[in-house]
């Protein structure tokens, strides 16, 4: 019961983390990608600072979100704010994941952008990439999001679910976690968990009201994950 692990994505403000102390929460996104939740380096310090001082033996993990980085802006953001996971949301290769990997000592999340009624020729190749298994040893998860052409992510929208066993084979194959994102919000997610039971769930607007983190729908989320 309850082992599915929450990523709550997308926070920018100190008052509503540390609303968050209580909840069960595993992971934190902190977008730099180009996005209304983005935030800087130095907001993102801030943030990590308050998370390191909550006195809690589970406190979640840090994750940066980025689309296509050069590797000179994850120096400077890793300076001031030194992440756990880097999530990489765009088109990046093995050897680009393994040089982020070995350079930061950190986690690497990958996303693979799903279509919402399938997979587009674009994704389909990039598949393909993931599945000869060159991101083994890469990459620590596998994340599925909605295709979205303007920010890579975050849109909202769910994807056809039907395709997520497809990569589930494939990641229970390589021992590689996936999580799956892309318009979960508390009315659906425990029927993602209970249909699918992914290694995780990401949500970030699916939790939101009026564009703003809410803490009773960040409440409702987790406990609905947890609870199956």
């Amino acid at each position: 019961m309850g082992n599915t692990v929450v990523k709550i994505c997308g926070l920018q403000d100190v008052e509503v983390l540390k609303s968050m102390l209580n909840l069960s929460v595993d992971y934190v996104g902190f977008v730099f990608a180009n996005s209304r939740r983005q935030v800087t380096a130095e907001q993102a310090a801030v943030l990590i600072q308050q998370l390191k001082d909550w006195q809690n033996e589970t406190r979640p993990e840090s994750v940066g979100v980025f689309v296509n980085p050069e590797m000179e802006f994850l120096d400077s953001v890793m300076a001031q704010a030194p992440l756990d996971v880097i999530q990489l949301h765009g088109q990046e290769d093995a050897a680009f994941c393994h040089e982020v990997k070995d350079r930061f000592g950190v986690k690497v999340f990958k996303v693979i952008q799903v279509q919402g009624k399938g997979i587009e020729n674009r994704s389909n190749s990039f598949e393909q990439q993931i599945i000869s298994k060159e991101y083994v040893g890469a990459i620590d998860a596998l994340l599925l999001d909605t295709f979205d052409p303007i920010y890579g992510g975050g849109s909202g929208h769910t994807f056809s679910w039907e395709q997520i066993p497809h990569y589930q084979s494939w990641s229970k194959e390589l021992g590689i976690p996936l999580f799956v994102a892309g318009g979960l919000q508390p009315s659906n997610v425990g029927e993602l968990v209970t249909k699918y039971r992914p290694y995780g769930v990401d949500v970030s607007s699916g939790v939101e009201s009026n564009g703003m983190k809410d803490i009773e729908k960040m409440k409702e989320f987790v406990e609905r994950v947890k609870q199956i």
